[in-house]
């Protein structure tokens, strides 16, 4: 339903540095210009941002920022390649299949696109030091990428994307999965099979909102670190207030 898929785009832009709790929400009418919907479909798309506890309405006043749910510096969203750069290592990326593919229903769903819609679909291994360290799985919107290419993809799809394509990644959802190698992926790692590894999705997403690229990541634990240094918001919930996680 289009009003979902609004209130999806309208999550990240509250997510986004361009707002902080306690900011206004464009009115219905200047949001329903914007998106080229009727008032009711964003009035609709407000009450779900509001049942997920995000804005709320003031009588009079118009809609409030009241918390965030995704909370990172874009400045500290790097790409593998990015990583391993600053660490004075090169990446060397094996591209295994490159296609145009029609979008599957699950894959469709998650970069908001249109069931069938074209998707490039790709696999790669990165390797570094002559060691492979990661199976990568991506999915790609084609309408955004028109000239996407072999050679993208075998350097930096971060690059590419805001370098080459002028779009900015304002940020990324990740969920990370241990599990054992299959016989394939085991192959591809050059491991054993059933060794414990890390499977990474990953779901990009510009500043104006589009998903750019789904991803899902095997990595070989054994032989790649990554460290993360995450802050505490002490804006999202103060200390008395009823209802905070207790350690």
């Amino acid at each position: 339903m289009i009003y979902k898929s609004i209130a999806d785009r309208l999550r990240i832009r509250l997510n986004s540095s361009d707002y902080t709790i306690g900011s206004p929400l464009p009115g219905e009418k200047k949001l329903a210009e914007e998106f080229g919907v009727s008032r009711m479909t964003i009035r609709k798309a407000v009450d779900l941002l509001v049942g997920w506890g995000l804005v709320n309405r003031r009588q009079g006043s118009g809609t409030w920022v009241t918390k965030k749910d995704v909370h990172h510096e874009t400045t500290n969203l790097t790409g593998f390649v990015e990583v391993m750069r600053s660490q004075g290592k090169d990446v060397m990326s094996e591209v295994l299949e490159f296609n145009v593919m029609p979008a599957p229903p699950a894959i469709a769903s998650l970069l908001r696109i249109k069931i069938d819609e074209k998707i490039y679909y790709s696999r790669r291994v990165r390797a570094v030091g002559g060691k492979p360290l990661m199976v990568e799985d991506s999915y790609m919107p084609v309408k955004l990428f028109r000239n996407l290419s072999l050679a993208h993809l075998e350097g930096s799809k971060f690059s590419y994307i805001e370098d080459e394509c002028q779009i900015i990644i304002s940020g990324n959802y990740e969920t990370l999965t241990p599990v054992l190698a299959d016989a394939k992926t085991a192959k591809l790692l050059n491991i054993a099979e059933a060794t414990p590894i890390l499977r990474i999705t990953s779901l990009s997403y510009s500043d104006k909102g589009e998903f750019l690229n789904y991803s899902v990541m095997f990595r070989n634990a054994s032989e790649y670190q990554v460290d993360y240094h995450l802050r505490r918001d002490h804006t999202r919930m103060p200390p008395d207030q009823p209802g905070g996680d207790e350690l």
